[in-house]
């Protein structure tokens, strides 16, 4: 029996203990039915709690939408009556009807009235504009902001669930199975189910937290604890918008990152262990987790203060200069950050004279690429996840090699992930992320512009004043479908680039090897070979390894490891 052939037998075992579950599989790896390969497939193949909780909150769900869709159904005219919370939303949906049975109407007449000067497409400008701000008074804000959270989450949890399954399987592609080991695959798909379990349980918690915020009006509360703290200590009234949102800032970032840190221990110091790539001390953890919120009060706090002063001074016009300024702290932030922010984390050291050094010189003279310096850095001070990148304006190039990599890789290998690095350089990759990362700050901010002075966002929230820094936390939970939506946009461009940087990488005859490299990356990282496809399209900036292979399209790319 081939070794396919076993595995597809295995895909639908029936539901049991591990014990049971490892009888079940063919013996491929020998008569002893605890082969350690068997074992480890029983163990990816096992559905355990956390599986049986999900398929009973989605029979569940499913169960509670039939019942609102019929309750909805025979008393919608009772519903704001038996919940009186709904009454904004209500209102607002039995206004629906009429707005799009308008449509046409408001079609012909557009069409018939189109502008046919600048002064009559001003006139319908404003028109639009008063009709916008007439349905931004009546909009039921908090409760379009929890619909619009647990849609959001509700579809990436069903993402989240679907690679999940896709996780349980444990064939593997035809593309990668003569190259990828099984025990190999099912160490990634290990790995991978462990991540997912802690994604789901930290995804139910942050939404949960979430919804508390909202609903309890939270945000106004902490708001006004901390101007009562200023006012008490240090006898600074609501005049000190600026120092008081600059205080909320601090408390809410000390917050968030206390609730976070369960999670961020248990991913660093259980599953990242468990799996062979965390290499941190507690010590180092924490002087780490130190170092980022110093950094992030020291910097984020002028600038934020920045902000709020040019907001404050540049009226209803000021999106343009809000934005101007952001992108101007973004490209400082380029600049300082590889040479003053990064070397407080690792050790930056030239790469030795020796073949690795010369062969990427090389191939940087080759493409005029204006190489400066050329580092190694000691990510195994961390992690054995591996890396390599480019960065730096003009002149001024670096490149940096991950010490991982260097011990995981071969010279070619290492040279054609380079030449794919530099790929993004020749095709402008890095200016093309630039200007979209702009557009989407610019579309932000004239948005935000829209909603900064709407009394009735506020008021919706449980503010009774309407300071910019609150304003802008509101309006983020409204942002967030087109937010999503800009971030697919903006990965979908991003795995277009790296299928140019791989076929670029491939035409300076580095095919073979950048294929080889992707798959010991891939191996050594222990990253997912075989995803959901919409869970990749919807949250990978990189094309899965099956993608990538078949666009390098090499089947000699590198040899068995079997």
């Amino acid at each position: 029996m081939s070794e396919e052939t076993s595995e597809q037998q295995t895909l639908a075992p029936p539901k049991a203990s591990k014990a049971e579950s490892s009888q079940t599989l063919p013996k491929k790896y020998g008569d002893d039915p605890s082969s350690a390969i068997d074992a480890q497939a029983a163990l990816v193949m096992q559905k355990g709690f956390l599986d049986d909780v999900i398929d009973g909150i989605q029979l569940g769900l499913i169960v509670i939408v039939l019942i609102c869709l019929i309750f909805v159904a025979v008393f919608a005219g009772s519903l704001p009556t038996v919940f009186p919370a709904t009454q904004p939303l209500y209102d607002f949906a039995m206004s629906l009807p009429a707005l799009f049975a308008s449509l046409p109407e408001c079609m012909v007449a557009a069409k018939e009235g189109f502008p046919k000067s600048l002064e009559e497409a001003t006139l319908l400008a404003a028109v639009a504009s008063a009709w916008f701000g007439e349905m931004l008074h009546r909009m039921p804000y908090k409760e379009c902001v929890l619909l619009f959270s647990w849609a959001t989450y509700f579809w990436e949890a069903k993402l989240d669930i679907r690679q999940r399954d896709r996780l349980h399987e444990v064939r593997r592609p035809a593309t990668i199975a003569q190259f990828v080991s099984r025990q190999a695959y099912l160490e990634a798909s290990a790995y991978g189910l462990d991540k997912s379990s802690l994604v789901l349980v930290k995804n139910a918690f942050m939404q949960a937290q979430t919804t508390a915020i909202i609903v309890y009006d939270l945000t106004p509360w902490m708001w006004n604890v901390v101007g009562d703290a200023m006012q008490t200590h240090l006898g600074l009234g609501a005049e000190y918008e600026i120092t008081r949102s600059i205080a909320y800032f601090v408390a809410a970032t000390l917050i968030s990152t206390m609730l976070s840190l369960p999670f961020d221990l248990y991913s660093t110091f259980v599953v990242e262990k468990k799996h062979g790539f965390n290499k941190q001390t507690a010590a180092l953890f924490f002087s780490d987790l130190a170092k980022n919120l110093m950094l992030t009060f020291f910097l984020g706090s002028p600038i934020l203060a920045l902000f709020l002063w040019v907001i404050g001074k540049t009226g209803s016009q000021f999106y343009l200069y809000a934005w101007a300024l952001l992108a101007a702290v973004q490209l400082l932030i380029i600049v300082i950050y590889p040479t003053f922010i990064q070397p407080m984390f690792n050790k930056f050291s030239p790469l030795p004279e020796g073949e690795l050094r010369t062969a990427i010189e090389a191939l940087a003279s080759r493409l005029g690429f204006p190489l400066k310096k050329l580092y190694v850095v000691d990510g195994s001070k961390r992690s054995s996840h591996s890396n390599a990148y480019v960065f730096g304006f003009f002149k001024s190039k670096r490149i940096v090699v991950f010490d991982t990599l260097i011990e995981q890789c071969t010279t070619e290998e290492i040279v054609a992930i380079i030449g794919h690095e530099l790929g993004h350089w020749k095709k402008n990759h890095v200016l093309r992320m630039l200007s979209a990362v702009q557009v989407q700050t610019f579309v932000i901010f004239f948005a935000f512009s829209h909603f900064i002075g709407e009394e009735a966002m506020y008021r919706s929230f449980g503010m009774d004043t309407m300071p910019v820094l609150i304003g802008f936390t509101f309006f983020q939970y409204l942002y967030q479908p087109l937010d999503s939506l800009l971030t697919f946009a903006s990965n979908v461009m991003s795995r277009k680039h790296e299928f140019e940087a791989d076929e670029f990488s491939k035409k300076l005859g580095y095919g073979k090897e950048l294929a080889s490299s992707l798959i010991k990356l891939q191996i050594e990282n222990k990253g997912n070979m075989n995803p959901d496809p919409l869970y990749s399209a919807y949250h990978y900036s990189h094309p899965p390894l099956v993608e990538r292979l078949n666009a390098i399209n090499d089947p000699e790319v590198a040899p068995k490891t079997e």
